[in-house]
């Protein structure tokens, strides 16, 4: 074996040592060099231009049919109607920010049930590391809004300027008229793409039809254009400029899943003992021995949206889109090689398969067990709470200053303010009555009649509650006492609270 080449700063110092014989030049000159290698060394790669390269295969077309069908769901969903009655919004799914409601078609959400929300955003956590747990990222690989919108822009790319090949060699080119055309369509495309993108969010705060003329005749309220912009914007360079490095450096995902995987979650794997040593068809080894399936022909990297090799091994950047897989299983069909090459499957499999051993799958774990049954937990919890919810919601508050008067009769007399909150979308009558205290005057404000109250749909109503009781009826300071707010089906709310006294 040779001798190791001299590091940099050994050929500095035997530089040092020939120039305190001939002079300080030739140190000069090393150490220039030496500042140079250094600087020359970056700790940040410039982005390389991705380029993927159309395929046809199972996993391509349900991305096709995935992408269609939550772009229709997003851009259509706010111009579907819903009857709610009189004087309510026909929107099926709206979030009513200036009243405080959020309508999903017979779900009305009022802001004090907002655990419902909470409830659903844990059920979406669980039920992502639920699927991750069995087939890794394919949420990533399919459903994210960014995996959706950057294949959208790539298909209008693809339209445009070509396939894989065609778009490196103009992107070589020079600019010329040609070139500007059709990068300019392609950017105009994109542009309207993502204005629609950002018209559609804003349709879902508001009536859509109605804002939809208000911003064409710019009578529409400045804050829906700054979020059209806003997301306009966004959707254009995230989805058409920075793709593959959202998923790479802004999403976190990537680096939480690793905690939801175990050897027996299913991800796109290369079968590398079926694989190697990859080379030629008709070539052999150095040692004389075949190559295995793998020709070494690219095709799984040009395919890949992000750019990477997934005959490495599992990478952080791999979205598990099976766009590789498509393209690997094309290549061994045209060979003559069976499929599989590139598949879906297990770290465990791979080893067991290794040694001679059959595959199998198990999507029954510890770990899956867990994650269904928090699901489940939390998604009956969520069913009881709304099968039971109320239309009905009483808010009762006592007076604290005075905390009760002493009435010229001698009685004592409490002030109450009840809140009324009618959930329905008609209006209902009510009466109110006091239980603990047999002798006690009940009124609404001045000479207001308890029974009848008139709650008006879709409100909050606040009435002023006074009761008077004699004196010789009240128990100590304090007297536990409960109001009955009842229907004209005779369906009664309670309010329970306590009656002050000397």
């Amino acid at each position: 074996m040779g001798e190791a080449a001299p590091k940099l700063d050994d050929l500095v110092a035997a530089a040092s040592d020939v120039a305190g014989q001939v002079g300080r030049r030739p140190v000069e000159r090393v150490e220039v060099a030496a500042v140079n290698a250094k600087q020359s060394r970056s700790l940040y790669q410039k982005r390389q231009q991705i380029y993927p390269k159309l395929v046809h295969g199972r996993f391509r077309t349900v991305k096709w049919i995935v992408m269609a069908v939550t772009l229709a769901i997003y851009y259509l969903t706010p111009w579907i109607r819903w009857d709610r009655g009189a004087g309510g919004p026909d929107q099926a799914v709206l979030l009513d920010l200036p009243n405080r409601r959020f309508y999903f078609f017979f779900i009305e959400i009022w802001p004090q049930e907002v655990y419902y929300l909470t409830g659903l955003l844990i059920l979406a956590a669980i039920s992502l590391f639920l699927v991750t747990s069995i087939a890794g990222r394919v949420w990533c690989g399919y459903a994210c809004p960014q995996t959706v919108w950057t294949d959208l822009f790539i298909m209008v790319e693809r339209l445009v300027e070509g396939d894989r090949a065609e778009r490196i060699r103009l992107a070589k080119q020079r600019w010329t008229g040609g070139k500007i055309l059709r990068k300019a369509a392609k950017h105009v495309i994109w542009l309207l793409i993502a204005m629609a993108t950002g018209g559609a969010w804003v349709f879902y705060f508001a009536d859509a039809p109605t804002l939809a003329s208000d911003l064409i005749s710019f009578q529409a309220p400045t804050v829906a254009y700054v979020f059209i912009g806003l997301l306009t914007f966004t959707t254009y360079w995230l989805g058409g400029h920075m793709r593959e490095q959202v998923c790479t450096y802004m999403c976190p995902w990537p680096r939480i899943q690793g905690a939801m995987l175990d050897e027996e979650s299913l991800v796109v794997t290369y079968r590398d003992f079926r694989g190697e040593p990859r080379g030629p068809m008709k070539k052999t080894t150095a040692d004389g021995r075949p190559h295995g399936d793998c020709i070494d022909c690219n095709q799984c990297v040009a395919a890949c949206p992000m750019g990477i090799d997934i005959r490495d091994g599992q990478q952080l950047e791999c979205i598990t889109c099976a766009l590789c897989i498509d393209a690997c299983d094309d290549v061994m069909k045209r060979i003559g090689k069976p499929k599989g090459l590139i598949a879906y499957d297990t770290i465990g499999n791979l080893e067991r398969r290794r040694v001679g051993q059959p595959g199998k799958l198990r999507l029954v774990r510890p770990r899956t067990v867990l994650y269904l049954g928090v699901l489940l937990l939390v998604g009956g919890i969520m069913s009881f709470a709304f099968a039971t919810r109320s239309d009905l919601e009483l808010n009762l508050l006592r007076d604290r200053n005075p905390l009760y008067v002493t009435l010229s009769d001698g009685s004592i007399r409490n002030g109450y303010t009840l809140k009324i909150l009618n959930k329905a979308n008609a209006e209902r009558h009510f009466a109110l009555s006091v239980e603990g205290l047999p002798n006690a005057v009940l009124t609404l404000g001045a000479e207001g009649d308890p029974g009848a109250i008139d709650a008006p749909a879709d409100k909050v109503l606040a009435v002023r509650v006074f009761i008077a009781a004699p004196a010789s009826d009240l128990k100590g300071g304090s007297t536990p006492i409960t109001l009955l707010l009842v229907d004209q089906d005779g369906r009664a709310t309670p309010a329970e609270t306590v009656f002050i006294g000397p």
